[in-house]
C-alpha cells in the first residue's frame, strides 16, 4: 500500500502541494516567528511555494500575519526572499 503524502495549502497561490515541496514558516509558543526547513519544530505553521511570485503575493494580502495572529519580522522576510533566490525552481 502506497503512504499517504502531506498536502498544504500555499498561502501565496492558495494551492495544495506536498509538505516538502513548501518552505514552512513557524510561530514558536513563546511568539517567535521563524524559518523551518525540518518541518519539526513546535508551534504554529503557515506554508509558501519556493516561488518569489507567492511570496510577494503573501506579503501584499499580509496572509502571514493573519495566519499568526501577528506581525511578522522584517528579518523572516527577508530570509524567505534570500532561501527562495538561493533554491528556487
Amino acid at each position: 500500500m502506497q503512504k499517504k503524502i502531506p498536502m498544504r495549502q500555499c498561502l501565496g497561490c492558495r494551492e495544495m502541494k506536498p509538505k516538502r515541496e513548501l518552505i514552512r514558516v513557524v510561530r514558536s509558543p513563546e511568539g517567535e516567528i521563524s524559518l523551518d526547513f525540518k518541518g519539526k519544530a513546535n508551534g504554529r505553521g503557515a506554508y509558501i511555494c519556493r516561488q518569489p511570485a507567492c511570496l510577494a503575493k503573501a506579503m501584499k494580502s499580509r496572509a502571514l500575519e493573519r495566519a499568526f495572529s501577528a506581525p511578522v519580522p522584517l528579518e523572516v522576510m527577508a530570509r524567505l526572499q534570500a532561501e527562495m533566490e538561493a533554491g528556487g525552481e
